[in-house]
């Protein structure tokens, strides 16, 4: 796999791998965590849910720009990866629930933002290897985010939550040492700029008092954490200064450029929907499976934590066949268009989701056949790949070259008001506000909401479908 490619391409694979094995396998525990050991209600676990993945894909665009100004990459990474670490132990501890996610937050801006450009640096411009480089990275998110909910919520289920949180850590551990041991393959590619590591400030270069800053804002995300609500506010504000600057440039850019600018708008506020959807997985769609799922298997029963596996197993899977099938349907000028894709990616969300509802038909005491579960996870995942892999393209394609950067963190900001709004959608499904024992009750509201959701997925698919000509006629003959 990593023949004739650089020897860097290793490196970042593993740790990439353990990364993603630290973080899916503490987010395959959180919520369970959350309701069953602190005993918080549905709504305000959905509410600490939320608010820390809306900030884990917020915090990147901080992290990026400090790895441009001052860090250097690698050096985001190293410090990114050392402050996760940390947070994944301090879960261990139940009295530092707090303090810990916001250490993890923190972490992940550094680190996201900065593992994709450290790649990108390994080979030249138009090295003919690249691509092959970020889908082989691409494997290595897939492989950490399927292997450690199995781990760790195996672990966390049956020995203590504390052990599974451990675990994760030790995840982490492992991708920081080999970063850490591997940095003289990178020679000078990444390093911080030389003016950050002269004395700034009482002896201290830039670079520390960056680390020192990094634990200083810890507890302002302990209180965005808390007061998860204050979020909304956040977000509100973020999204009137994104409105300003495009519309300002769109104002300012000629017939074109503006026309694509639209275009990159549309479908990233229509993807909000699509993710604010998708991401029911790792809150109400991992209570549903607990609560709702008949998890026996051949006479053991499958710990429910352990089934956020299933989503990256079928990406594994279906990746190389769609990749495959859109290159096909190129070759006979049949590929779909980019807002094409976006149509049938939520449509088939929402089957996914009208499959969950389905369930309830062969329910026996309001538990759903194991069936109903793959299955709807597997349409899911076909819809998450045919937007996922597109979406950056798009935004690369259509924004105008001077704030292509500001674009990309657009997107990635997309997601997190996704997370915030996803967690709206998850409160729908509890009963009352202190969550739900009833095993028939708590059935009928999940699968009210997916069965809603289905209906608001086709809805969206039509009214995209509508408007695929004009987008079309506005790309200017991108595809």
């Amino acid at each position: 796999m990593f023949k004739n490619h650089p020897r860097g391409l290793v490196t970042v694979f593993m740790t990439e791998i353990w990364e993603r094995f630290s973080y899916y396998g503490m987010r395959a525990l959180l919520i369970m965590y959350m309701t069953k050991h602190l005993i918080f209600a549905d709504e305000k676990a959905y509410g600490v849910y939320g608010a820390y993945t809306a900030l884990v894909y917020a915090t990147p665009l901080l992290g990026g720009y400090l790895a441009d100004k001052i860090l250097g990459p690698r050096k985001a990474v190293l410090m990114g990866a050392f402050i996760m670490m940390l947070g994944h132990f301090t879960m261990a501890v139940e009295s530092l629930f707090y303090p810990a996610l916001a250490l993890l937050v923190v972490g992940n801006g550094l680190f996201k933002p900065n593992m994709g450009p450290i790649l990108g640096r390994l080979y030249g411009e138009n090295d003919p290897r690249r691509d092959g480089g970020f889908t082989i990275f691409y494997t290595a998110v897939n492989i950490g985010a399927w292997i450690s909910p199995l781990a760790c919520g195996y672990v966390g289920e049956v020995y203590g939550w504390h052990y599974g949180f451990g675990l994760a850590g030790v995840g982490m551990a492992i991708g920081f040492v080999i970063f850490q041991r591997n940095q003289k393959i990178f020679g000078d590619m990444g390093l911080a700029p030389e003016s950050s590591l002269k004395p700034f400030f009482l002896g201290l270069n830039k670079i520390h008092l960056t680390f020192i800053g990094a634990l200083l804002i810890v507890p302002l995300f302990m209180l965005l954490l808390n007061q998860n609500a204050w979020m909304s506010s956040l977000l509100g504000i973020a999204g009137v200064i994104v409105l300003v600057v495009v519309g300002y440039t769109a104002v300012k850019s000629g017939q074109v450029e503006r026309d694509r600018l639209i275009v990159a708008m549309v479908l990233t506020v229509y993807s909000v929907l699509f993710w604010s959807f998708f991401f029911q997985g790792g809150s109400s769609l991992t209570l549903f499976a607990d609560r709702n799922i008949d998890r026996n298997l051949f006479g053991w029963t499958v710990k429910a934590s352990m089934l956020e596996s299933v989503n990256p197993m079928f990406i594994i899977l279906l990746s190389g066949p769609f990749s495959a099938m859109w290159v096909r349907l190129s070759k006979i000028n049949k590929e779909p268009s980019t807002p094409m894709k976006f149509v049938w990616g939520t449509l088939l969300l929402g089957v996914g989701f009208g499959i969950f509802a389905l369930g309830r038909m062969f329910a026996v005491n309001g538990l759903i056949p194991f069936a109903f579960l793959i299955l709807g996870y597997l349409v899911y995942t076909m819809g998450e790949l045919s937007i996922s892999p597109v979406g950056l393209s798009m935004i690369t394609k259509l924004s105008p070259d001077k704030i292509v950067g500001f674009m990309m963190g657009v997107w990635f900001l997309s997601a997190a008001f996704a997370n915030h709004i996803a967690a709206f959608i998850a409160k729908f499904t509890s009963s009352g506000g202190a969550g739900v024992t009833d095993a028939v009750s708590s059935m009928n509201a999940y699968t009210s909401v997916y069965m809603d959701v289905f209906w608001i997925s086709i809805g969206a698919s039509m009214i995209m479908l509508l408007l695929l000509k004009p987008l079309r006629k506005m790309m200017h003959g991108i595809h």
